[in-house]
C-alpha cells in the first residue's frame, strides 16, 4: 500500500507578481525550486495565508536568485502582490519507506531569498 505524504515545502514566500494573461502555473525562483527539490512541471498546492485561498497549479522555472514568485492566469486571481504564501508538493510511497523519509522543507528570508 502506498501513502501520500509532504515532499517538498517552501513556507512563507511573498507573490512578487500576478500575471492573469499567462496560461497558468506559478513561476519559482530557480534557486527555491532547487532548494526544495521541486522540479518544472511539477504538481504544487499553493496556500495563500492572506485571504486563506487555495489551488493546484504547477511549476514553471523563474530566474535564478530573482525571488520570482508569479502566480499565472487564473491563479493570479487567487493572490495579490505581496501576499504570503506557502508551497507544497506531495509524494506517493510504500508506509514502510514513507516512516523514514524526510521532506525538504526550506525557510526563505526576505526578499525570497535562501
Amino acid at each position: 500500500m502506498n501513502i501520500e505524504l509532504l515532499k517538498s515545502k517552501i513556507h512563507r514566500v511573498t507573490v512578487t507578481e500576478a500575471n492573469l494573461s499567462y496560461v497558468g502555473s506559478i513561476t519559482i525562483d530557480e534557486t527555491l525550486m532547487e532548494a526544495a527539490h521541486l522540479i518544472e512541471n511539477e504538481k504544487v498546492q499553493v496556500l495563500n495565508v492572506n485571504n486563506g485561498e487555495r489551488l493546484e497549479t504547477y511549476v514553471i522555472k523563474g530566474a535564478k536568485d530573482s525571488g520570482i514568485i508569479c502566480l499565472n492566469g487564473p491563479a493570479a486571481r487567487k493572490a495579490c502582490v505581496g501576499d504570503v504564501v506557502v508551497i507544497i508538493s506531495y509524494c506517493s510511497m510504500p508506509v514502510e519507506e514513507a516512516r523514514s523519509f524526510k521532506p525538504w522543507i526550506i525557510f526563505p528570508k526576505e526578499g525570497n531569498r535562501i
